[in-house]
């Protein structure tokens, strides 16, 4: 007589579902807070050069303002970074308001490295020229001041008015698909005009870059920035959301 024995086939236990863009979210987070982790410090430590005027002829901080510089090297290239990180999954909402959202972030860029060279070149000529007999105090102080002034107009057209682009378009891009909480790209979209308007402003010379106005003005946006990068970082796009895009 033949016995036979049954096995039963082992359980299988599902897998949890992965999410494809959660590199692309954590990697666009990341970049947000190192934007703010580099920018902040980096003005701060800029102070002796920005309002001291006669800082090209004087001793100089150029430890403290080349390291500034290299934080503000840092804001332009995790601006850039962000925007690239986030292209993948939003293009999918609207590919030509992803693809203006990477260049503004690209020009926001630009014009803060014009900023830098400006004042790398302060720095070189404090120390080429700031020693030397055969060069003029004023004519030094004169070419200092022009500088500075270059790199005051490159913050206002860069993180200034480029940020308000950046909010409108990623904003835009994240309210429409629900990719993240619609309270969040709410704050940047109403953050937007008010930072635009103040910067009008400034633009004009009826205000001033550092005004309790401006000042004011720039909270919106910063909060928008930065609950946007902690949310992506340590959340990731919301699943109904990603399914229905991918869908």
């Amino acid at each position: 007589m033949t016995t036979t024995t049954t096995t039963s086939a082992p359980s299988v236990i599902p897998s949890r579902p992965t999410d494809p863009t959660r590199g692309n979210s954590r990697a666009a987070g990341i970049f947000y807070i190192l934007t703010f982790a580099a920018s902040i410090p980096a003005l701060v430590l800029l102070d002796p050069v920005l309002n001291d005027p006669g800082y090209i002829v004087g001793a100089g901080h150029d430890s403290q303002v080349l390291f500034a510089c290299l934080l503000d090297v840092v804001t332009a290239l995790t601006g850039i970074g962000s925007a690239v990180a986030v292209f993948p999954v939003v293009k999918r909402v609207n590919e030509s308001m992803a693809l203006g959202f990477v260049m503004s972030r690209m020009v926001e860029a630009a014009v803060i490295l014009i900023g830098v060279v400006a004042l790398l070149t302060v720095v070189l000529l404090r120390q080429d020229l700031a020693g030397s007999a055969a060069a003029e105090a004023s004519s030094l102080t004169t070419t200092g001041h022009a500088l500075v002034t270059a790199r005051d107009w490159t913050f206002l057209l860069g993180p200034g008015f480029m940020a308000s682009l950046n909010a409108v378009l990623f904003g835009t891009l994240l309210y429409r698909s629900r990719l993240v909480p619609r309270l969040i790209p709410t704050i940047g979209l109403i953050g937007a005009p008010v930072l635009f308007t103040a910067n009008l402003l400034t633009f004009f010379g009826q205000t001033t870059q550092t005004s309790s106005l401006t000042l004011l003005a720039t909270l919106p946006i910063a909060t928008w920035e930065l609950s946007v990068g902690f949310y992506l970082a340590f959340k990731g796009f919301r699943p109904a959301a990603r399914a229905a895009l991918a869908a």
